[in-house]
């Protein structure tokens, strides 16, 4: 499941709580993705150029504290926190980071002075509510590689995952007029340094570039991690046939196609949000297009929308939906959104789970292409512990 950290949407419940209580919160919510039987959870710590751990490379996050750039107090790393909860609990802990967001609308205080929007404002530029790094500046995408480096040399994350924000969704005036994306600059520089691609061709290469990097960058640092990405679930419309809905090829710049085409991740989860109702954009059928150009053979664990629950939406849907998961579909697993949906156990959605498709706990699919080698057996050492000998099983 993923554990959104932006807005205070899963965790911590809201801003500025005692240490004790952020970490209570955060057990509870591992303790329900292991009550469900899951095997591993998503947790966000970047919600826009900011850091829910320690980092000397970005200002701690106001969704922690309250205050963008405070830090907790008393002092606490939430992310080693967080990996050391999670595998005492038998959960994978994939670190969650917005790689080109810089500032979130529902902004809690100033921005703080380690901010790239102070240190380096000439690679930030302003889009609607939000902030965005370029991407058409190389030194926007360096900024992201250097946190994505530090993170996974730092911490024993089992996976790097990314979401569907590279260019962003679009904005209107409020007038409701469409807004342009403000990288003029960017683009002109590099038309003047003679390049020939046209601007939306050169947009989707500024992120396929990105990706790459992120992908070599996570497997340089630590070959076992993986890194996955969770793109919109709609290539184009019409990718199947019949399938309507926006064009992430061109509105977003990604080229998720290409991207899992060419194997340039380990795991892909499509956001999948849609009902079997919905015919334009019906579950079953992009599910198995996604399997389908899935060519090099990672995995697909598409994501399903559990948030939606009780908003015509019942757990019956998610059930479903998670029941269509395996061999016969081209997938592996899947991944809730979100944690809060699961934690409330919104319709029954967590008791039903673990009495149907979750009734039996998953080893985590294994990935051979990140080698092949098992790792060395464990050394046990007989311990005291005041009362003779720990026994260990």
């Amino acid at each position: 499941m993923w554990i959104a950290t932006v807005g205070n949407i899963d965790w911590p419940s809201k801003p500025g709580l005692p240490v004790a209580t952020q970490q209570a919160e955060l057990r509870a919510l591992l303790d329900t993705a292991r009550r469900a039987n899951l095997n591993a959870v998503l947790l966000q710590i970047r919600t826009g150029c900011d850091a829910l751990y320690p980092s000397a490379l970005e200002p701690w996050s106001e969704y922690l504290t309250g205050r963008m750039g405070q830090g907790p107090n008393p002092p606490w790393d939430p992310l080693a926190f967080a990996v050391a909860e999670a595998h005492a609990r038998g959960l994978e802990l994939h670190a969650w980071l917005n790689p080109l967001r810089a500032r979130y609308s529902q902004a809690l205080s100033p921005v703080a002075p380690r901010h790239v929007r102070r240190t380096r404002p000439d690679l930030v530029v302003a889009y609607g509510k939000f902030l965005w790094l370029d991407p058409g500046l190389a030194e926007s995408r360096d900024l992201t590689l250097k946190v994505v480096a530090d993170v996974v040399r730092r911490y024993d994350i089992d996976g790097l995952h990314i979401d569907d924000y590279f260019y962003p969704y679009p904005e209107k005036s409020a007038l409701g007029v469409p807004l342009p994306f403000p990288d003029d600059r960017s683009w002109a520089a590099y038309r003047g340094a003679g390049g020939k691609l046209a601007r939306p061709d050169w947009r989707r290469e500024n992120v396929n570039t990105l990706v790459r990097a992120m992908n070599t960058t996570v497997h340089r640092e630590k070959p076992g991690v993986k890194f996955g990405i969770s793109p919109f679930g709609i290539w184009r419309p019409g990718f199947p046939e019949g399938i309507q809905g926006m064009d992430q090829f061109e509105v977003l710049h990604a080229d998720a196609r290409q991207w899992i085409r060419d194997g340039l991740a380990d795991y892909f989860a499509p956001q999948l949000y849609w009902t079997a109702r919905q015919a334009g954009h019906r579950f079953s059928r992009l599910l198995a297009w996604w399997a389908s150009e899935n060519t090099a053979r990672r995995h697909l664990w598409p994501g399903l929308n559990a948030a939606d629950i009780g908003k015509g939406r019942n757990a019956a849907e998610i059930l479903w939906q998670a029941g269509q998961i395996g061999p016969r579909t081209g997938s592996s697993g899947s991944i809730l959104w979100n944690a809060s949906a699961l934690h409330a156990n919104r319709d029954g959605l967590a008791t039903r789970l673990v009495q149907g498709p979750f009734a039996q706990r998953a080893l985590v699919p294994a990935s051979p292409w990140l080698g092949s080698q098992a790792p060395a057996p464990p050394v046990i050492e007989e311990a005291h512990g005041g009362r003779g000998p720990v026994t260990v099983g």
